[in-house]
């Protein structure tokens, strides 16, 4: 569990230059970056005077401003996060640019119409290399800030269950005698809670939207379903430094973008199972009630960013129960079953292809095994660490069914999420490949039996053999 799973680091600082410098020396506690977007000084900010210490040194032209969104904080009355708010915080930390300069643009025609012929070409390898047929309906190439507004919905299905264990226990940590009376403060550490979340999930995205370079990086459908997307300038970013071509750097995360198009648009169960893996995982949460009734206790209205602070400490108890390990083991095997069939197929079809390939390959695996920004972002999102060691031994366990299978026996396993492989079976791949051998033979048997028996035909013994279809080791 991630010891702040609401705390994301600090953004990149703003240029200390002009009226923005001035500010930064002002304050005791570095620059004003999303972080704390409301301009909140800190608590000694202005002395006795009430307003300097809520909104420190700021301009009077930014003062118009700070109420509005201070208002909008106060007055938000829907779910645990402020969507709204999440996108603008987004929104404005990419409009910023990243730690290097860059500034997002709008794509051209020309970078386009690459990634449009990359993911067809990416398409046509793929269908050498998987049983699937293609997923992506249509190519696209997105700016930072659309893919900020294509994701969005998606990490709203994310965070909402996490941040919701928050947002009841805010109401809950007061004895119920004492509810009825503190019901305006309630409501507003409510509002102000949701605007909190907001605040840091729409910086964390933001900041994201920086790095990723398609639309499923942390191996979840993060965009329209059917809709392969890559973003031109983030690619760019990725491959300067490889000694790489950048046609062969595009190509190669194309491969990666269209096969896992390609997994979720013919495995109609994995998008659920996923976020209902997130979902129960959020369940088993315990909320620290005696930091949050310590925050509640001393919370001052002057001051509301105490709130934020709290909640960048952190507010949940790792629950060491069998339910919360078994929904931690079920979610952590399943985004690395995902990754690891994606890292399999796309080496297949990239090998024989790409001089680069087996270097990209590694260079995606050393970004996920130095926590890549993907999984720090989700790993803050949900306290969740996705092992890398999860990705190595899912990758090769799908190489061995490959072996043992061939492409089809492979494929099939995706049929249900019963015949996928466990936790404890990435530790043994190839014993699993071996017990599954052994089991498929003994079904084989008893569905001869059932089937010159009779009593058990009816219905069952025509599906069962479908589960191994493309078995070629019998």
């Amino acid at each position: 569990m991630s010891d702040t799973p609401f705390g994301f680091g600090l953004p990149p600082e703003e240029p200390e230059n002009g009226d923005e410098g001035k500010k930064k020396d002002q304050q005791s506690g570095g620059g004003q970056g999303p972080a704390n977007p409301f301009g909140f000084g800190g608590p000694g900010a202005g002395g006795d005077n009430p307003l300097a210490a809520m909104f420190g040194s700021l301009n009077p032209s930014d003062l118009g401003a700070a109420f509005q969104q201070l208002g909008q904080m106060l007055s938000y009355e829907g779910g645990p996060v402020n969507w709204d708010m999440a996108k603008q915080i987004a929104r404005q930390t990419v409009s910023q640019g990243t730690s290097d300069g860059t500034k997002d643009a709008s794509v051209s025609p020309g970078e386009r119409s690459a990634v449009e012929e990359a993911v067809r070409l990416a398409d046509l390898w793929l269908d050498g290399a998987t049983s699937l047929p293609s997923g992506a309906g249509s190519a696209v190439a997105w700016s930072r800030a659309e893919w900020v507004e294509a994701t969005l919905p998606v990490w709203k299905d994310l965070v909402d269950p996490v941040a919701e264990r928050v947002g009841a226990a805010m109401g809950d940590v007061l004895p119920e005698e004492m509810q009825a009376m503190a019901g305006p403060l309630i409501g507003m550490m409510r509002s102000m809670g949701g605007a909190m979340f907001g605040t840091q999930i729409g910086q964390a995205v933001g900041v994201l939207a920086g790095e990723v370079v398609g639309s499923t990086d942390i191996g979840l459908p993060l965009g329209p379903s059917g809709k392969a997307a890559l973003l031109p300038l983030n690619i760019e970013a990725f491959g300067k430094d490889l000694s790489v071509p950048m046609e062969e750097v595009r190509l190669y995360l194309a491969l990666r973008e269209a096969a896992h198009q390609r997994l979720f648009a013919h495995v109609p169960w994995l998008r659920s199972h996923l976020f209902g893996a997130v979902e129960g995982y959020a369940r088993g949460i315990k909320v620290d009630t005696a930091k949050l009734e310590d925050v509640v206790g001393q919370f001052d209205p002057q001051n509301p960013e105490e709130l934020q602070q709290a909640l960048q400490q952190g507010m949940f108890q790792p629950e060491d129960t069998p339910e919360q390990k078994a929904a931690l083991a079920r979610l952590e095997t399943a985004l690395a079953l995902v990754e690891g069939w994606v890292d399999a197929v796309v080496h297949a079809a990239a090998k024989p292809r790409l001089a680069s390939a087996d270097a990209l390959r590694e260079t995606l695996r050393r970004r996920r095994a130095t926590g890549g920004p993907a999984e720090q972002t989700f790993a803050t999102l949900i306290g969740l660490q996705l092992r890398p060691r999860r990705l190595r031994d899912a990758s090769r366990l799908w190489a061995s069914l490959t072996d043992a299978r061939g492409m089809d026996g492979r494929d099939a396993l995706w049929a249900h999420p019963d015949m996928l492989p466990t936790a404890s079976d990435l530790d043994d791949p190839d014993g699993f490949v071996h017990r599954e051998q052994l089991d498929f033979s003994e079904l084989d048997k008893m569905l001869g039996e059932a089937a010159g028996g009779g009593p058990a035909t009816d219905g069952g013994p025509a599906q069962k053999p479908d589960l191994h279809k493309g078995d070629d080791t019998e």
